[in-house]
């Protein structure tokens, strides 16, 4: 087979997987993935791409063989101990005096692998901020591709070998001894969420403190490493840093990323980015001829939704949410995995639920206004209270229309009006001490008014006495 052919069917080989497996590879440096595919192929005796993929046709188990080939999920408790060090001592530090006590601490490690790289995190954050801050404040969010990986990673369960990094103070404090395995304790784990992500495609986490990525951008090419980079702008707070892996470097041209140690590869957020970097975000086409202006309008469109500063979701007419920003991400505390749920199920449910939400759609807009257009329509002040305490929310829906008029959905925007609920109340709180005040002032004025009318009186009555005795006296005198 020709070389041309051959590199036809590797590229219909990643397009099978992409289409139909939901594994993007395109990104990853083909020279990399050619040699672990070949690794695989001779472990089946299969000599080229097409026919590995007619063998995967028919065996649609090997899917799973592959990815754990492909996606090499080596990791270790500590790796680059140095790092970790300086980590523990001068980052983490940092993070939690830049946060008020109140506030979360979001972590993300992106491509955990099977777990090492996170209890690692979390042993650190408990040994910083105690365990009862710890599973107060912190949210640490472990993505990766391979499901069986996430898997493995979600029992925290680790053989001897793996659990040579950790120090033996560290063992006994953190983990649980049962049979052959060491099991990280559970109670721990509770701030974790793992979820499958695709770097090169889903939406980023946000409002992220500390962002760890450690030896994953070595495997996909210079352009995607650009794209995940700037997510991975998107995803971090203004007083935020960013982990890379000891081999690792960053290559984009722009400084996105300030360095505050290049020997232990950590970074700050750097300068902002335009909207033609967020545009990288979604996904490129391919064509390279001029672009329709509707695709243009409708990247614009994508691109405002997604950095709106407000949480915004979309649902379709039947309550399945559709999509959502990472404002919305954040405040509700969403899973990719959510996509598709039926609101109701969701943690805005709670929100949304309180006044009836899909009901009242089929109500209010059963019927388009003259003109053919169904108005937007708010709620305010809804209250919602959650674990850490009560937020109120105006709330603005949206609906969505198909062009003969009918109600696909609506799409919904919620604003956090609780500080000025807490004005307001804080307002009416003073207005009410001021009536008070008030009235106690026309009071006390009442009370001084009688006391001067009494002591006018009192003074008449002495100046008769005084009159009185004035008379006494001369009368005394004559006699």
């Amino acid at each position: 087979m020709s070389t041309s052919d051959d590199n036809s069917d590797f590229e219909a080989l990643l397009d099978y997987l992409k289409q139909n497996c939901g594994c993007n590879l395109t990104g990853y440096k083909h020279a990399s993935l050619m040699r672990r595919l070949q690794h695989r192929m001779q472990q089946l005796n299969i000599e080229n791409y097409r026919n590995y993929l007619q063998y995967l046709h028919y065996h649609p188990e090997e899917y799973a063989s592959l990815l754990d080939t492909i996606l090499i999920n080596y990791s270790g408790f500590f790796r680059d101990r140095d790092s970790w060090d300086y980590l523990a001592n001068q980052i983490i530090p940092q993070i939690i005096t830049n946060k008020q006590p109140h506030e979360r601490i979001r972590v993300w490690s992106a491509g955990c692998a099977c777990g090492q790289e996170v209890y690692t995190l979390a042993m650190l954050l408990v040994e910083s901020l105690g365990i009862e801050q710890y599973l107060q404040r912190v949210q640490i969010f472990a993505t990766d591709l391979d499901e069986d990986a996430l898997k493995q990673a979600r029992q925290g369960s680790y053989s001897e070998q793996e659990i040579a990094g950790i120090s033996s103070e560290f063992l006994s404090k953190y983990f649980e001894q049962i049979e052959q395995r060491y099991v990280f304790h559970s109670k721990l784990r509770c701030p974790i969420i793992f979820g499958r992500h695709d770097l090169t495609k889903d939406a980023p986490m946000s409002k992220i403190d500390l962002l760890v990525c450690r030896n994953v951008l070595i495997y996909v090419q210079p352009k995607t490493q650009v794209s995940i980079l700037v997510r991975f702008h998107f995803a971090l707070t203004k007083n935020s840093f960013f982990f890379l892996g000891n081999s690792e470097s960053l290559i984009n041209s722009k400084q996105i990323f300030t360095p505050i140690n290049l020997k232990h590869r950590i970074f700050a957020k750097g300068q902002n980015l335009t909207l033609q970097d967020h545009l990288l975000i979604r996904p490129q086409t391919r064509n390279k001829k001029a672009v329709d202006p509707l695709t243009m309008q409708t990247r614009i469109w994508q691109a405002a939704f997604e950095n709106s500063p407000f949480a915004q979701i979309a649902v379709d007419r039947t309550g399945r949410l559709l999509v959502a920003n990472e404002q919305a991400y954040a405040l509700f505390y969403l899973k990719n995995g959510d996509i598709g749920a039926q609101v109701q199920d969701l943690e805005v449910g709670r929100v949304v639920n309180s006044w009836a939400f899909m009901r009242q759609l089929d109500r209010d807009w059963a019927k388009p206004t003259a003109g053919g257009n169904r108005q937007p329509m708010s709620r305010k002040n809804i209250e919602w209270a959650t674990d850490i305490s009560t937020i109120y929310l105006d709330i603005y829906i949206t609906p969505i229309s198909d062009q003969s008029g009918k109600l696909l959905g609506a799409n919904l925007t919620f604003i956090d009006v609780t500080s000025y609920r807490e004005l307001e109340d804080e307002l009416k709180h003073t207005n009410s001490k001021l009536t008070r005040v008030t009235q106690e002032l026309q009071s006390t004025k009442n009370v001084l008014a009688t006391t001067h009318t009494e002591l006018e009186c009192a003074q008449k009555e002495l100046d008769t006495v005084h009159q009185e005795i004035q008379l006494i006296r001369q009368d005394l005198h004559h006699i």
